[in-house]
């Protein structure tokens, strides 16, 4: 734990690594509590309806050890995966949980995903189980072939055919379970994240990923736990930002935890649940917050009683800094990472530690600088790659089944982030732009190869690229530039019967919301599309300018 201080130096003076030879995630955030505080709330979930249900730590961790047992009774066994497709509640949690104590390997699966992004997942990962509810029952029911190592299917709406009813089981099982003894390097947690090129990753990390975490999220919360602190986040719990920027650091540190799905983002909604519930520290993302900012006179009209909220996933932006400080009067404490290596750069109002468009300074713990193609640090005030330093407690294990780009992901002992970025007089690192393709919409980071491959599978479709066009509430919006076979009429419903198509099979998220149609792409003489030549002209159409034509 970081101590508290006033400045950045007192911070990195008092600070040093304790990561364990043996570590669980389900020890620290779940054994420990029921042990010392059984009765203290760890998760409450509200329901639409604003009705509650009260977890303690003792029932959260009965639970978890209920679902360890079931799990070793299916078969699951130490490294297994075992994927998750479910939204923010308490069995999501129990599930994970569960999953840690047995040493397999939890694998968590966005409720966004269609049917093509759910499919390659569960047969990367080759999971031998999943959870879900009804909306994930139906999707792998549409699928032709159900994944090769996938054995066992529950979900938490009931049984259906093919499918076991979770709490069910649940109540068979003992609710007394010892937690597996595990290095702390031990997979324990694998997300996937989408690249420029070729298919998602899966980002592998150890059990020590979570301690990695904590000197990081405690900046962005100005030194969480304090007495009477309350978390809560919108990000989806499937996702790097609620896990392990909000669900399990809170845990960690004897926190509760507010859980609450929302199907669709409302900002009078989450201002409400903040109210009602006496949120007192959130993580929400840059756009949720920009869309926070769409309601008039929140500081008025809802009596708040936050004292830190942290963002990250995409740049916040000086604006948006500057319209939440003037509203509620502290500052939004913005912090930096990537699924692969997180919560590296920070910033702590708390210490001093703030500057609007800036993404903060390295956090105590991390050595993170502005590199050149050579691995070289680079002086002040130059444009470079962000990049981090290892050996490093957060860093990712490697990327599963893919030993390339694991290497391909580090210059000597610096991981590349593929973020170019430069670091102030002062120390303030600042955010410049990608150096490869990677779309930031809405907090996610998309991929371009997925899109692409899922538009040729419509009959209309010969060929495509897909870029970000600047967007002032997602930050970027999934573009497409298609070209069509022949015999196919370009217009409005062929376009929209294209975005469906997307939609459908991989996510709402990543579907192109603009398309156009041209007769051919820009290519280098070796075939490959000139994504720089469709950027620009995507952000010259956002900006009104003239560019050279595709």
């Amino acid at each position: 734990m970081l101590e508290p201080a006033s400045d950045l130096d007192s911070l990195r003076s008092r600070f040093s690594w304790f990561i364990p030879e043996n570590y669980n995630i389900a020890d620290s955030v779940s054994d420990h509590w029921a042990r010392v505080l059984p009765d203290a709330v760890a998760i409450r979930h509200v329901e639409e309806d604003g009705s509650r249900e009260d977890w303690s730590h003792r029932t959260l961790n009965q639970a978890a050890n209920r679902f360890a047992n079931l799990l070793v009774g299916l078969g699951v066994r130490r490294g297994d995966r075992v994927a998750l497709l479910l939204p923010q509640c308490p069995q999501t949690a129990i599930a994970h949980l569960g999953i840690y104590k047995v040493g397999a390997v939890a694998v968590p699966l966005a409720s966004l995903f269609g049917l093509e992004a759910l499919r390659y997942r569960l047969e990367d990962s080759a999971a031998k189980l999943l959870v879900c509810d009804t909306s994930g029952v139906e999707k792998l029911a549409q699928l032709d072939v159900r994944p090769k190592a996938l054995e066992h299917v529950l979900s938490v709406d009931g049984a259906e055919s093919g499918v076991t009813d979770f709490h069910v089981e649940l109540e068979k099982a003992r609710d007394t379970f010892e937690t597996l003894r595990t290095l702390a390097d031990d997979p324990a947690l694998m997300i996937y994240t989408s690249g420029t090129t070729g298919p998602p990753k899966g980002v592998l990390h150890g059990h020590r990923v979570l301690l990695g975490h904590l000197p990081g999220i405690q900046m962005s919360q100005n030194f969480m736990p304090h007495d009477g602190d309350l978390l809560w986040t919108p990000a989806d719990w499937a996702w790097a930002g609620g896990l392990l920027n909000a669900l399990f650091p809170a845990l960690h540190f004897g926190v509760p935890v507010i859980s609450r799905s929302f199907r669709k983002f409302d900002p009078e909604r989450a201002y409400l649940l903040m109210q009602d519930e006496k949120v007192r520290n959130a993580f929400i993302p840059p756009t949720a917050l920009k869309m926070l900012r769409s309601v008039e006179k929140p500081a008025s009209r809802f009596e708040l009683v936050l004292r830190s909220v942290g963002s990250a996933g995409e740049a916040l932006g000086r604006e948006t800094y500057d319209w939440f400080e003037q509203t509620f009067g502290f500052a939004i404490n913005e912090f930096y990472g990537q699924t692969e290596c997180n919560a590296v750069l920070g910033s702590c109002v708390a210490a001093g530690i703030s500057r609007g468009g800036a993404i903060g300074k390295p956090t105590p713990g991390h050595d993170v600088a502005i590199i050149d193609e050579n691995g070289e640090r680079l002086p002040a005030e130059t444009l470079g790659q962000i990049a981090i330093r290892r050996p490093d407690p957060v860093m990712f294990l490697k990327y599963w089944n893919n030993p390339d780009a694991t290497k391909q992901k580090f210059v000597g002992d610096w991981m590349i982030t593929g973020d170019q970025g430069l670091c102030d007089e002062d120390g303030y690192f600042h955010f410049v732009g990608r150096d490869d393709d990677v779309i930031t919409s809405a907090s996610y980071r998309i991929g371009p190869g997925e899109i692409e491959d899922c538009l040729l599978t419509h009959p209309a479709v010969a060929l495509s690229a897909v870029v970000g066009k600047p967007d002032p509430l997602r930050t970027e919006i999934v573009k497409a530039y298609v070209v069509l076979k022949d015999g196919s009429q370009a217009d409005k419903q062929l376009a929209a019967d294209i975005q469906d198509h997307v939609r459908k099979r991989l996510s709402a998220h990543e579907y192109p919301r603009e398309i156009d149609f041209v007769t051919e792409l820009p290519m280098t003489t070796t075939g490959k599309v000139i994504r720089r030549k469709l950027r620009d002209k995507a952000r010259s159409e956002h900006s009104g300018e003239a560019t050279e034509s595709v």
